[in-house]
């Protein structure tokens, strides 16, 4: 009798989860999915009768029961690692493919078009004149890892062209071992090399290292980039005759950092050209450790180094230093729109006669430790003072000065969200990779914070300080950033943790939108109908933002004194709507920074004006349901 009772449990059971789930997807028939789960945890936590929103369930895990049962074992037992890949392909995660040793000599020109992911290991090497050319690689890839060992090392006019290599990548993994060390002649080119990725790792050691007469090459090199670091180790070092320019490198780019150590050192008659170097970049650090030290007859030009550049930090420390009739001459460095600093240490300090040091039009808060009097000459002409900077207005500064990298549209005022605006729409497309969340039976189990870094460098298989580590690291930081004033916040990996957060703060009837699509970036748009989110009166909401991790991690934060509105976005040629948009004005700025690219656009500061922006494609605002 009870087991008969028992059986017609299940079966009502099973016929109403059937039910629940009759015209679902595929992903979502089966009741024991990761993704059924969060659907029903929806049902239970949220009181309103919206519609649920696909873009949110889109990003539910799309691990099926038993995969998920499988997984959550491994997590419990930390063995994730022991079948990485199979867990990153089915979960959808981002992780860093392996890429296998290869000890193949190639003496035949080659033309890479559309390549990805490979270890150039004593490729070129010992190889007389030909061209190799690398066009399109690895172009629009999520995590490219590429590794160029001992390439062309010891040969003999032998050139390289890198073109459009790695553009529009996510987390790039680049590295450049002994690359053309000892080769005579030749040439290195190196053109919209890295240009708008995410996260470029790029590491040049012992690049050209004892060569003679080499000349490298670098255009539009990491331009828009956004938050990467490029390490020259020893490039150049001991090399007779070296030619090297940079030029557009890194320009527009956010929040880069380029390290060049021993670069050029005890080199014979190198000739460097920085040319447009961090123009127009957002807090660009540099740093030269060792350059040119010890060189014979240096010829060293920085021209338009970091101009307009927001903010950023310079550190140039024994540059220059033992140095015999060293030339070198910044013209127009450091002229930042927002106050940058340097520091020159030891800057051709014991060089030995003949070395000219030149500043034309150089920028404030430069600090000169221990640099040579004695034995070079130094020349400052038209060194801007900082009464001169501060005397410009932010109006003025906003006019006379395009700081490109506030985009125009990005920021704009709250009575431009009228029916028949013409205004101009930001870059709005997720440049992100694409991922997908965590269940919570899986991310429970796993480790989450920087002092637990080490696991999750063995779970992910991520290098010592390569791209993932750097990725996962900053934003772990982020999410153990202590709140602002006034701030509530959480980085959340699975959508029950999201469902949890914005109902912690708004409480169960709740809404959640996006803008619809990124049709109209980088255009002009007209904004049509237009309706406020919650009768457009002041309200509150929970702000998601993407973060790079290997799963899908958004950092939520509650946001007050807001209000929302939605409108039609219409091509203003046609009238045709193109796009539905998501709008947040925020009307208490009084904690923001002075420097804040919101001011830099429109001109006043904390607290004075209200600042409007649209919500990004897969960027989401949760709000009370109207």
């Amino acid at each position: 009798m009870n087991e008969q009772l028992t059986l017609l449990c299940l079966f009502i059971l099973f016929s109403s989860l059937s039910v629940s789930f009759a015209g679902a997807a595929d992903g979502e028939k089966n009741p024991f999915t990761p993704k059924a789960y969060a659907i029903r945890y929806w049902d239970k936590e949220i009181r309103s009768t919206l519609p649920k929103p696909p873009f949110l369930l889109s990003k539910a895990s799309p691990l099926s029961a038993a995969e998920s049962a499988a997984f959550v074992k491994l997590a419990a037992q930390n063995a994730l690692d022991q079948r990485l890949p199979e867990f990153c392909a089915s979960a959808k995660l981002l992780c860093f493919p392996e890429v296998g040793s290869s000890f193949e000599k190639h003496d035949k020109d080659a033309n890479f078009a559309v390549y990805r992911d490979k270890n150039f290991t004593n490729y070129g090497t010992g190889r007389p004149g030909g061209v190799d050319s690398f066009k399109n690689y690895s172009e629009g890839e999520n995590v490219p890892v590429n590794d160029f060992r001992r390439y062309s090392r010891d040969s003999a006019g032998h050139k390289d062209s890198f073109l459009s290599y790695s553009t529009e990548g996510n987390v790039v993994q680049q590295s450049f071992h002994t690359y053309a060390a000892g080769a005579t002649g030749g040439a290195g080119d190196f053109k919209h090399y890295s240009e708008e990725t995410n996260v470029p790792n790029l590491d040049f050691t012992s690049y050209s290292d004892d060569a003679n007469g080499r000349t490298q090459s670098f255009t539009s090199y990491s331009e828009n980039g956004n938050a990467g670091e490029q390490s020259f180790s020893s490039y150049g070092k001991n090399g007779n005759g070296p030619t090297n320019a940079f030029t557009s490198y890194g320009t527009g780019s956010n929040v880069v950092g380029s390290g060049f150590s021993n670069y050029a050192e005890n080199t014979n008659a190198p000739n460097d050209t920085f040319k447009g170097y961090g123009v127009d970049m957002n807090n660009p650090t540099n740093t030269f450790s060792n350059y040119a030290a010890g060189g014979n007859g240096a010829v060293e030009k920085f021209s338009n180094y970091r101009d307009k550049a927001n903010v950023g930090a310079d550190s140039f420390t024994s540059y220059a230093k033992s140095a015999n009739a060293a030339d070198v001459g910044f013209s127009n460095y450091g002229k930042s729109f927002n106050e940058g600093t340097d520091a020159f240490t030891s800057y051709a300090k014991s060089s030995n006669g003949g070395t000219k040091v030149g500043f034309t039009s150089y920028g404030v808060n430069n600090t000169f430790k221990e640099y040579s009097k004695e034995t070079a000459t130094f020349s400052f002409a038209k060194y801007t003072n900082v009464s001169t900077t501060l005397s410009v207005s932010a109006s003025e500064a906003s006019g006379r000065m395009v700081n490109k990298w506030v985009e125009p549209g990005k920021f704009f005022r709250e009575e431009m969200m009228k029916e028949g605006t013409v205004m101009p729409m930001p870059d709005i497309r997720d440049k992100m990779p694409e991922r997908s969340f965590l269940p919570r039976s899986i991310l429970s189990k796993l480790p989450f914070s920087v002092s637990k870094i080490d696991e999750l460098k063995r779970m992910f298989r991520a290098s010592d300080n390569g791209s993932m580590e750097r990725m996962m690291r900053e934003s772990l930081e982020e999410c153990e950033r202590a709140p602002s004033r006034g701030e509530t916040k959480r980085c959340v990996g699975s959508l029950e943790d999201m469902i949890d957060f914005a109902t912690s703060v708004l409480g169960r009837n709740v809404a959640v939108r996006s803008t619809e699509n990124d049709k109209g970036s980088k255009k002009s748009v007209m904004v049509g109908p237009v309706k406020g989110i919650n009768g457009g009166k002041v309200t509150q909401s929970v702000s998601c933002h993407q973060s790079l991790f290997p799963y899908l991690l958004y950092y939520c934060h509650a946001v007050p004194k807001v209000r929302l509105y939605e409108a039609d976005i219409l091509d203003p040629k046609s009238k045709t709507k193109i796009n539905h948009g998501i709008a947040i004005c925020h009307l208490d700025t009084s904690d923001w920074s002075p420097t804040h690219g919101a001011f830099v656009s429109l001109g006043s500061g904390p607290g004075r004006i209200e600042v409007c922006h649209w919500i990004f494609q897969n960027d989401m605002a949760w709000t009370i349901a109207d």
